[in-house]
């Protein structure tokens, strides 16, 4: 018998992205940098993208070590509209092709291809005072009358936390296709990072950011099913298989979803994964309220474990292996397609959702 018949089964295969190339919205602090030097430290390239080129080349110098077996790429870009995703990805095009002609490949490679797309940027709202006592008036005094209540400040998270995630990966899905094509059985990864605020019902008195976030988990199951699952109903109980693997749906031949499955079942349109991660409590500048010289930020566990104590079961906030191992989780598993992944320490469990 083979001697590695179980090979596949070995941490390193399943989650190794040697040779895959990713792009990290807001990547330069907080979640989005604990995203990036997973994937970076598992051997991917990845592409870093904020505003502030600063920023940004201040995690290059400081995480592109010798012994990472990946690379940290600065891009400057901004994702607030069509026209700054259109110029981030023409940079990210013209930055992959140039590095094809350095390499000394033929001009016959390939274009650029993008295996792992991590739509993180996202602000915060303003915070308004809600009561459970509250009168009538007192609802219209927090709600409406405060100053810091605004269309703007509604329209800008929006803008942020939803907007852009949909267009960026509508840019970049021809990169996403191809990142499919050239592997058999890899399809690209969508991951959209939301939060646990865009499922429970408790407002946690920022209205606008917790209504984004649900909108931005629901916006992944839609561009899943668009996506991968070709649009429209189906019939039957699966997408049917495509090359090189089951993504979007069935077709493993154990019964569940195959290919000869009764009904009419449309193969995908794209080999394109589109999956989320909502987080808890996390270190970042939104929680902690800054960074340090590494970008990174930090959170008083004693504290926490005080005023936490009955909220998150876990006692503790989250941590950057606690992030690393889902986003490899939802990136390398081909299987898995159009879900939320909640990483919170059970704080949904009492919130109520």
């Amino acid at each position: 018998m083979s001697g590695d018949r179980g090979s596949h089964f070995l941490r390193g295969n399943l989650f190794d992205l040697t040779g895959k190339v990713a792009l990290v919205t807001g990547g330069g602090s907080g979640i989005g940098l604990m995203i990036t030097q997973t994937l970076a430290w598992n051997g991917a390239k990845v592409y870093i993208v904020g505003r502030t080129a600063s920023k940004l080349e201040r995690v290059v110098e400081t995480y592109n070590t010798r012994d990472l077996p990946g690379r940290i790429v600065a891009l400057p870009g901004d994702v607030s509209s069509k026209e700054g995703v259109r110029a981030l990805h023409a940079s990210f095009v013209a930055h992959e092709e140039e590095e094809t002609k350095a390499g000394g490949k033929g001009a016959k490679q390939p274009a650029a291809a993008l295996d792992v797309l991590v739509n993180n940027a996202g602000v915060a709202s303003a915070k308004v005072e809600t009561d459970a006592n509250a009168s009538a008036e007192d609802v219209r005094r927090s709600l409406f009358e405060a100053e810091q209540s605004t269309f703007d400040d509604w329209n800008g998270t929006y803008s942020t936390n939803v907007t852009s995630g949909f267009f960026v990966t509508a840019a970049f899905a021809p990169q996403l296709q191809r990142a499919g094509e050239r592997e058999k059985g890899w399809s690209a990864a969508v991951v959209n990072v939301s939060s646990v605020s865009g499922l429970i019902k408790h407002s946690q008195r920022h209205f606008a950011y917790n209504a984004s976030k649900a909108a931005a988990v629901y916006l992944t199951r839609m561009l899943a099913a668009e996506i991968a699952g070709g649009g429209g109903e189906k019939k039957g109980v699966g997408v049917r298989e495509t090359e090189g693997g089951g993504e979007g749906g069935g077709g493993d031949g154990d019964g569940d979803g195959d290919g000869d499955a009764k009904g009419s079942v449309k193969e995908s349109r794209l080999k394109i994964r589109v999956n989320g991660i909502a987080p808890g409590v996390f270190p970042s500048e939104m929680t902690a309220g800054e960074s340090g010289g590494d970008q990174k930020s930090e959170l008083d566990r004693g504290h926490f474990a005080r005023s936490h104590a009955e909220d998150v079961p876990a006692g503790r906030p989250g941590e950057e292996r606690d992030m690393a191992q889902a986003v490899l989780f939802v990136v390398g598993c081909t299987y898995l397609s159009g879900q939320t992944v909640v990483v919170d320490g059970g704080y949904t469990l009492g919130a109520g959702m």
